[in-house]
């Protein structure tokens, strides 16, 4: 009966401490910072590098301004814009790369790349979509 007792009485504290208890709820932060200043975008997965000029197509500017890609996207939500991932380094792109900060070159206006070869659709969150018809 004293093994019972002593049984009961530790459950009843156990379920007092249960009860009392107070509540943690789990917070997440993220914090990206500021997108990179880089005169023709940069690619949409980290490190966020700048992306050479011909990788966007002109539907990733507006008046010469980069729409943004992955967290820094600030254009519409049913956005699908071309992209020509032949100048990706993940698919082997060695090619030279503007650094950030650097200014475009006047000859190369981000919005109107002469003859441009998109070869992927993409949308601003850097997923690649079914391609819409020009």
């Amino acid at each position: 009966m004293n093994r019972f007792k002593y049984l009961a009485i530790f459950a009843v504290v156990g379920i007092c401490f249960a009860v009392t208890a107070p509540k943690m709820e789990a917070q997440v932060t993220i914090n990206i910072g500021v997108p990179p200043e880089c005169p023709y975008g940069y690619y949409d997965y980290s490190p966020y590098t700048c992306a050479p000029w011909g990788y966007y197509g002109p539907e990733w500017f507006t008046g010469g301004v980069f729409i943004g890609a992955g967290p820094w996207y600030h254009g519409p939500d049913h956005f699908q814009g071309y992209v020509n991932n032949s100048y990706d380094p993940q698919r082997g792109y060695k090619g030279p790369a503007p650094k950030v900060g650097e200014k475009p070159e006047p000859s190369k206006r981000p919005d109107k790349v002469a003859n441009f070869k998109g070869n992927e659709a993409r949308d601003g969150r850097g997923h690649v979509v079914a391609a819409k018809k020009r």
